[in-house]
């Protein structure tokens, strides 16, 4: 038996995909990297910008036509759209067998045991064993959708992509309802998992190869509020430093509202923490960030920045930024565009404001139209190229330490991997350089990454 999973969206749901394929491993399935080889297909999915909702119904239009030829094939929706939009799935895709939340991945192996798909070995012919596929009387199609208090504290079976680096969940959900955001109602209110399953899952990680770990949470600043004792992310990181084969710590996403001067402290004093901090702005503009629900200004944000440069010297930092939010002016709109020129972000990841059901953003007057959006976007990412592509200038001659994570996606004649601010080099190598801390010499900058050769 065979299964395949198509993921879209954040790094959150790339981890719950490795969840998910653990479920099925530990079930006996082997995973396909091929739709059309699988037995059971789930789409694990996300509803942050409408853009990704349309592309994950379409492609479950597509299986319509792969189910009415593949009758035994069972079709799973998983993440965020699934959290949303379950019961609609099911009335307008009746070929859909299961649908299942974020915080119910748990449930998909009672789903398997009961869906009803199995290999069966019948009567031998011609001294052949004809395998076919079949369903069992309690085949069902069912939902796993409801609130799961005690998700967080439960460990589930994993298979990691790659060997060399690892995500690991610290907490779920969110508290902070930024009004453009579906994350609090997809995956449910901040629940931080217990230090000491963090702490064992990373010391397995660290005896199984693995170099580095993302710690992942919406918020990590917020690490620690809903557990019982005085733990909060510093000293979670102060922990997880003291793990010997661990080589490399990163972690995402900051909110700034929660990040503090301790947790400044801490990064510059533990040189495992990789000096890149991904910390959203959204916004230049206090009006528009306060239509948003941030809870900060500019300057407060800006002032942190100013800490965290002159107290970790050579930090990178990068960013997300919303184009044409409801109301947003020309003024406002310059703000940003001066956030940053004044920050100097080595990357962004910038998008149009996104309609979401359910947002409060949704109800806000003055939306903005797609080709005003479009083309702030456009001003947003030319200034941010220019920004990026000269920071990445400034590292030509020099010989940062990276690790080295695979060969070359982009040139199969070479390897490729990431300094400890999150630059990516490729560099004449091999398969035994891979899981090695190197260092490499930049010959030469590039928009998005850099060319080096090892030393």
């Amino acid at each position: 038996m065979k299964y395949f999973i198509k993921t879209m969206g954040c790094q959150m749901n790339v981890h719950d995909s490795e969840k998910i394929a653990g479920v099925f491993s530990e079930s006996g399935y082997d995973g396909s990297e091929d739709s059309k080889n699988a037995d059971v297909i789930v789409l694990n999915t996300c509803s942050i910008r409408e853009k990704a909702e349309q592309k994950f119904f379409s492609e479950l239009g597509r299986l319509k036509k792969v189910k009415k030829h593949k009758p035994h094939l069972k079709i799973a929706v998983a993440g965020c759209i699934a959290q949303q939009k379950g019961k609609e799935i099911f009335i307008k895709y009746p070929y859909v067998d299961f649908i299942f939340g974020p915080n119910n991945i748990d449930n998909l192996q009672s789903w398997i045991e009961a869906s009803g798909v199995e290999r069966r070995v019948s009567d031998v012919k011609d001294g052949q064993q004809d395998m076919s596929l079949r369903s069992t009387p309690d085949a069902r199609r069912s939902t796993a959708v409801n609130d799961n208090p005690e998700y967080h504290t439960k460990i589930l079976p994993m298979k990691r992509i790659g060997r060399v680096k690892a995500w690991v969940s610290i907490m779920y959900g969110c508290n902070n309802f930024c009004t453009y955001c579906v994350v609090p109602y997809t995956r449910g209110r901040e629940r931080s998992r217990p230090p000491e399953d963090i702490y064992n899952e990373i010391q397995a990680l660290a005896d199984q190869g693995f170099t580095e770990v993302t710690l992942l949470g919406q918020n990590v600043n917020s690490y620690g509020k809903t557990l019982k004792g005085n733990i909060d992310f510093p000293d979670l990181l102060k922990k997880i430093h003291t793990i010997e084969k661990i080589r490399r710590i990163r972690f995402v996403t900051s909110h700034p509202r929660d990040f503090s001067d301790n947790l400044i402290n801490t990064m510059k004093e533990l040189p495992k923490v990789c000096r890149h901090l991904h910390l959203p702005v959204q916004s230049g503009s206090d009006r528009v960030l306060e239509a948003m629900n941030r809870g900060y200004t500019y300057d407060e944000y800006k002032n942190k920045i100013d800490l965290l440069k002159e107290s970790i010297p050579g930090i990178a930092i990068t960013t997300d930024i919303i184009a044409g939010f409801p109301g947003e002016t020309e003024e406002d709109f310059d703000r940003t565009m001066t956030a940053l020129s004044d920050v100097e972000y080595d990357g962004i990841f910038a998008f149009k404001y996104s309609r979401r059901p359910g947002t409060k953003a949704l109800d806000l007057p003055d939306h903005i139209n797609e080709e005003i959006k479009s083309g702030r976007l456009s001003q947003i990412l030319k200034l941010q190229e220019s920004v990026t592509f000269r920071k990445n200038k400034t590292l030509e001659g020099e010989s940062p330490e990276i690790l080295v994570e695979s060969k070359s996606g982009t040139d199969p004649d070479k390897m490729t991997g990431r300094t400890g601010t999150n630059k990516i080099v490729n560099f004449c190598g091999d398969n035994d350089d891979i899981g090695k801390i190197i260092q490499v010499k930049i010959l030469k900058a590039r928009m998005h990454s850099l060319d080096g050769e090892k030393i």
